[in-house]
């Protein structure tokens, strides 16, 4: 059974850390590209990391440069998001996607391009 998981997500406060990982079961997701998505109600959804599955590029939303981290674990079947310096606009729900092998560059942050979504995890920051 193919399933995507991510987990990690809580309650934290402003400065904290926060660990998201994206477990898949059923395929390898090292072949894939990964994006990390979050969303609140009546706001867009945005990319907020993405790592290419050909060339392993990386994309970070300008927001989080410099305190998110996006990283696999091939052995794990995991890709991870480590989250540093929480603010209060950090809180969504995150969502963890597989797209297309070759995407890179501009097109990672592209949500439409990503095909396959786990169901979410809240990352609630307070101030």
């Amino acid at each position: 059974q193919v399933q995507l998981a991510e987990s990690g997500g809580g309650l934290v406060q402003t400065g904290g850390s926060l660990r998201l990982s994206c477990a898949a079961s059923g395929f390898s997701l090292h072949y894939y590209s990964v994006g990390w998505f979050r969303q609140d109600p009546g706001k867009e959804r945005e990319a907020v990391s993405c790592i290419s599955g050909s060339d392993g590029s990386t994309y970070y939303a300008d927001s989080v440069k410099g305190r998110f981290t996006i990283s696999r674990d091939n052995a794990d079947n995991t890709v991870y998001l480590q989250m540093n310096s929480l603010k209060p606009e950090d809180t969504a729900v995150y969502y963890c996607a597989t797209g297309p092998h070759l995407l890179s560059g501009s097109e990672l942050r592209v949500w439409r391009a990503y095909d396959y979504w786990g169901q979410g995890t809240r990352v609630t920051v307070s101030s």
